[in-house]
């Protein structure tokens, strides 16, 4: 076969056989729907982009896309007054249906809520196969020819399917790992200080999701608030997630061995690869930890700079890389567990209480050649086994909006909507 999966696919084999590992995509289309020739659109896109075909082959690790038909059957929803709720509703099936597991298998399903005038086209996928950068570059693909955009863009060709995996990467960046490895004990020290994230109802990966939104003032003042203080948008929201999820954590002693609290940021690592969205296919992500002990009365302000200033060092050192060795170790020691302890590896050895994926969609769509600014586009992130809530944030025009994927054994719809609404609480605040 054609291609292997690199170290992020494998160990996301791995949590798929725990529970589905799916994410879901939603773009919204400024026209009404067209049913037959929406899936004829996509399935001339698969086709034309070589993602048709795909073959898995879990023992040996590897995949292949073979050609072929699309096979898309178009779920199509009605929106009935309500398209935020049936998307939401949608989203969260999404994430719990599982794919096929090995063989030959679709791995992309496409849904459309219709709202008459205008509809969402949502994309949900086997997170195997593909980041969200790659699945931003296929969606501008078919809305631009669905709304006619591109009405006389050249022929697409094939996309790279079967790009490098992470052997070649470490090569590279030898040096930087080999630096690295000075952290390792510090890694593992923060481990052992910090609260194992607690799931009161068992521990069932299953999915739920809310949605929020953050208006142009809202998220601009996010932006604006993130460089008057020094750190990025991405730091911001990492300490906006760790207010939200201090109460839920419980009272931690500054005496005793674990009174930190963590969460992680996945990024992608498309620009140590060197590879372009738009003619490579794939998936490159990796991720980094942040714990701190959020003392009694820590202003916001500095709580960013403190994890500003933690994510520079892990940046400028790559040690994001050092995520990659212990998924690698991961991977070793998950032959050995029986699938209880496989479910609870990462609470005990890795414990983060939530994470954040972002995305700017405004630079892959503008990347893609799509029409500026880009259509509302909202995304909702897997939890699997690593963390018990994930935002998935997600730039576009100038809103940002806010996808939660919570796991329903950790947290409860009302416990979720009292995190999302502090997020905005926090947002408006700043905006004043």
């Amino acid at each position: 076969m054609k291609g292997r999966l690199n170290l992020f696919q494998a160990s996301m084999l791995r949590w798929r056989e725990l529970h589905p590992y799916n994410a879901v995509h939603v773009v919204r289309i400024e026209r009404p729907l067209d049913a037959p020739r929406l899936s004829a659109i996509i399935d001339g896109q698969l086709r034309a982009l070589g993602l048709t075909g795909f073959v898995l082959d879990i023992g040996r690790k590897r995949f292949e896309y073979t050609g072929g038909p699309a096979g898309i059957a178009l779920a199509v929803h009605a929106g009935g007054g309500q398209p935020t709720s049936v998307v939401e509703r949608t989203i969260e099936s999404s994430l719990n249906e599982p794919f096929d597991r090995e063989g030959r298998l679709n791995p992309f399903r496409f849904f459309c809520v219709d709202n008459g005038p205008w509809f969402q086209l949502g994309l949900a996928y086997d997170h195997i196969v593909a980041g969200g950068d790659s699945i931003v570059v296929l969606l501008e693909s078919i809305v631009s020819r669905y709304v006619g955009d591109k009405p006389d863009a050249p022929p697409l060709r094939p996309l790279d399917r079967y790009p490098a995996t992470y052997g070649r990467l470490f090569f590279r960046q030898a040096g930087s790992i080999l630096r690295g490895l000075r952290v390792l004990r510090g890694m593992a020290a923060s481990c052992r200080r910090s609260v194992r994230p607690v799931y009161p109802r068992g521990e069932d990966p299953v999915n739920g999701f809310a949605y929020r939104r953050l208006e142009p003032t809202e998220a601009a003042a996010l932006a604006r608030t993130a460089r008057a203080w020094g750190v990025t948008l991405n730091d911001l929201l990492l300490a906006i997630l760790l207010e939200t999820l201090d109460p839920f954590a419980g009272e931690r002693v500054p005496t005793r061995a674990r009174r930190e609290l963590a969460v992680a940021s996945i990024l992608n690592l498309r620009r140590d690869f060197g590879v372009d969205p738009n003619t490579t296919f794939g998936q490159f992500l990796s991720s980094f930890r942040i714990s701190h002990p959020l003392p009694p009365g820590l202003p916001l302000e500095q709580l960013a700079r403190d994890i500003g200033a933690e994510t520079a060092l892990i940046k400028r050192d790559k040690l994001y890389l050092q995520s990659l060795l212990g998924i690698a170790v991961s991977g070793v020691l998950w032959r050995f567990l029986s699938p209880d302890r496989r479910r609870r590896l990462y609470a005990k050895s890795y414990p983060v209480w939530g994470a954040i994926s972002m995305l700017n969609v405004n630079a892959l769509w503008a990347g893609a050649g799509g029409r500026m600014p880009p259509p509302e586009y909202l995304r909702a992130v897997p939890t699997g086994p690593l963390s018990p809530v994930v935002l998935a944030a997600t730039t576009t025009g100038e809103l940002l909006h806010l996808g939660i994927s919570y796991r329903t054994t950790a947290f409860t719809a009302a416990n979720i909507d009292k995190m999302a609404d502090s997020i905005v609480a926090c947002a408006r605040r700043l905006d004043r």
